[in-house]
Parts: C-alpha cells; sequence; structure tokens
C-alpha cells in the first residue's frame, strides 16, 4: 500500500454570493492554490443538516422504490425514498420519517451504510445512505405534491433495474449495490463453510 501524499488546501482569497433561489445559493469562491495558480469556482451551497436516502426491505429478498416526479428531466423516475435530515434529527430518525411520509412503513432496525456525494467539485452535498429493515405500516404526511407510487422490487434483479429507462439516479444505483454487497457478505459470513 502506498501512501497518499497530503496536499496542501489552496486559500480562499474571498466567497461571493453569485446567486440564490429558494432551493439552491450559488457561491464564487476565489482560490490561491500551493503552486500560485489562483482560480474562480463556483459552487453549490445547501443545508448542513444533510439528507438520507433508505434501502428499504419489507422480507429479505425485495426492496421498497419509489416513482415520483423529477424536475430535472420532466419526467415520472424510479428511485429510493430520500429527504433533507430536519434540524434537531439525527439521521435514523430522519430517515424513519421519510420512509413513513414516503413509503407508508416504519422500520425497527435502521443502519448507516455508507455516505455518498454528488459532483463535489460543484457542490458540499452529502447523503447518508441507510438499510431499513423490520418494517411495519406506519404513514405520516409529508411534503410532496401528489402521493407517491410504491413498488417492491428483488435486490438480486438490480442488473434488470439497470435496463429501465425509469431508473438511472446514480445514488439510488450506488446505495443498492452497496447494501446487497453488504447483505451477500453477511450471508456468507453467517453461513457454515461447505467442503
Amino acid at each position: 500500500m502506498t501512501d497518499t501524499p497530503r496536499l496542501q488546501k489552496p486559500q480562499v482569497l474571498s466567497r461571493q454570493s453569485v446567486a440564490r433561489s429558494r432551493l439552491f445559493h450559488v457561491e464564487a469562491l476565489e482560490l490561491r492554490f500551493a503552486n500560485g495558480a489562483e482560480r474562480t469556482f463556483e459552487r453549490l451551497t445547501g443545508s448542513d443538516q444533510g439528507a438520507v436516502m433508505i434501502v428499504a426491505m419489507p422480507d429479505p429478498e425485495h426492496i421498497l422504490l419509489i416513482r415520483e416526479y423529477a424536475a430535472g428531466f420532466e419526467d415520472y423516475v424510479l428511485t429510493l425514498p430520500k429527504g433533507l435530515v430536519d434540524p434537531g434529527e439525527d439521521i435514523v430518525t430522519a430517515a424513519n420519517r421519510e420512509l413513513m411520509e414516503e413509503c407508508g412503513f416504519g422500520a425497527h432496525h435502521i443502519e448507516p451504510l455508507v455516505e455518498l456525494s454528488l459532483a463535489p467539485n460543484y457542490m458540499r452535498h452529502r447523503m447518508q445512505v441507510l438499510l431499513a429493515t423490520d418494517l411495519y405500516p406506519k404513514r405520516l404526511p409529508g411534503d410532496e405534491p401528489e402521493p407517491l407510487v410504491v413498488e417492491t422490487h428483488a435486490l438480486e434483479e438490480l442488473p434488470a433495474l439497470l435496463m429501465r429507462d425509469d431508473f438511472h439516479e446514480a445514488r439510488a444505483i450506488a446505495a443498492l449495490f452497496i447494501a446487497r454487497d453488504t447483505l451477500r457478505q453477511r450471508r456468507h459470513e453467517a453461513s457454515p463453510l461447505s467442503w
């Protein structure tokens, strides 16, 4: 294993708000790198509360996906339930709340799997992926403009999901592969060796 060299972070010379909307804030950073080069980077800033994405399993073989309208694509997409962490919430509480709002289920067991980022050169958004099992029916009112369609899919049929035109969110794909491989590893460790 080779050691990763420690890089000196660039010096922030200035920050300037470039644009702001109800959802987004664009900030320009004037940076000076260790070699003297200066550049302007623009980034989306957002809530420091974070967000959660939930791999919810109603049974050991299946996952819940939601169908919701994605304004960026002007179409409906299939994805995992997700949402922002509200002030005062931890990620497990937020995941359970979002699961109740979007899928109509709560979970007796929720565990963090991994933290993902999206386009880190342009935004500092981080999403916590959690695995939810031992589900029970429970619905909370959410902020969606229309009821979400909840679908059940076999986790082992992930390759077939990838062939669909309506399933393409990179974070959801990564979350499902991580959950699938984590569960496979646990089954392998729990099963006796066969010779």
